[in-house]
């Protein structure tokens, strides 16, 4: 059974950080780009942060480069998301993503809201 269950959400000040994690089960993790999405409330989701399954290449949105780090783990089937001087505007459901081919897998989401 393949489960993503992502956890480190929360409430955070401006300014703030916070880490998600993403933990794999279920599938081949070390053959998969994983990747980071979020939906913020009447608003598509949007590509965050990916990281490729060979050589940890990464990209991210314009709007969170400098601030947003994406790293994963294959020994442990986790993926990272260091998020850094949070801003209000980053405030979303943030979902992580197993991607390979035509295979898609989606975690259950966890909130993350920047608000003082």
């Amino acid at each position: 059974q393949v489960q993503l269950v992502e956890s480190g959400g929360g409430l955070v000040q401006p300014g703030g950080s916070l880490r998600l994690s993403c933990a794999a089960s279920g599938f081949t993790f070390s053959s998969y780009s994983m990747i980071w999405y979020r939906q913020a409330p009447g608003k598509e989701r949007e590509l965050v942060a990916r990281i490729i399954n060979v050589g940890g290449l990464t990209n991210y949105a314009d709007s969170v480069k400098g601030r947003f780090t994406i790293s994963r783990d294959n020994a442990r089937k986790t993926v990272y998301l260091q998020m850094n001087s949070l801003k209000p505007e980053d405030t979303a459901v943030y979902y992580c993503n197993a991607h390979r081919g035509q295979s898609d897998y989606w975690g259950q989401g966890t909130q993350v809201t920047v608000s003082s």
